[in-house]
């Protein structure tokens, strides 16, 4: 049976942690999904820390887009993140691009990742928080990754909102 669940915060509230620790509650080889691109050296040297802080019980999987490539069913796999996964979308998409369109491209791909029989617990950051940006790019992002949080979270089993490292359900 699919479960998914959501977790979602700001910056450095503990949301990628409290992932890791949950999926290894739930099995003893979870599958550990990173969607990043690497910019530059210091986003290298962030995902060094995280590659890092996980150990060999976890199956690590590197994907930029295509998250239902890969045959997961009877596993728990861990999707981090939501955040970084719209990103590349959004700017392979380019500037031109209809923000409906690249969300219609991601919630496609959601479903049909999301399909097979796992339990999935993807991450995400509540971007929009912070005001409205002077910057019309990030104000597209924006109201892309929050569009994307509300289609995840309609379909999540539990969303869990991280705040300065503890876990308040929100469903």
């Amino acid at each position: 049976m699919t479960k998914i669940i959501l977790i979602t915060g700001g910056q450095r509230s503990g949301k990628s942690t409290y992932a890791e620790q949950l999926a290894l509650s739930l099995s003893g080889n979870p599958v550990y999904m990173a969607t990043a691109h690497i910019w530059d050296e210091e986003f290298r040297e962030r995902v060094r820390r995280h590659q890092e802080r996980r150990g060999e019980q976890w199956t690590n999987i590197e994907e930029e887009k295509y998250l239902s490539h890969y045959e997961l069913s009877g596993r728990v796999v861990l999707i981090d993140c939501l955040t970084l996964w719209s990103t590349n979308f959004f700017f392979e998409a380019g500037d031109e691009a209809e923000i409906d369109d690249v969300l219609d491209t991601i919630k496609r791909e959601f479903d049909a990742f999301t399909r097979q029989d796992a339990t999935f617990i993807f991450v995400t950051n509540e971007i929009g928080w912070g005001g409205t940006s002077v910057n019309a790019v990030q104000r597209r992002f924006t109201d892309l990754l929050g569009w994307l949080n509300q289609y995840v979270a309609s379909k999540a089993d539990s969303v869990t909102l991280m705040v300065s490292g503890i876990p308040v359900k929100i469903k």
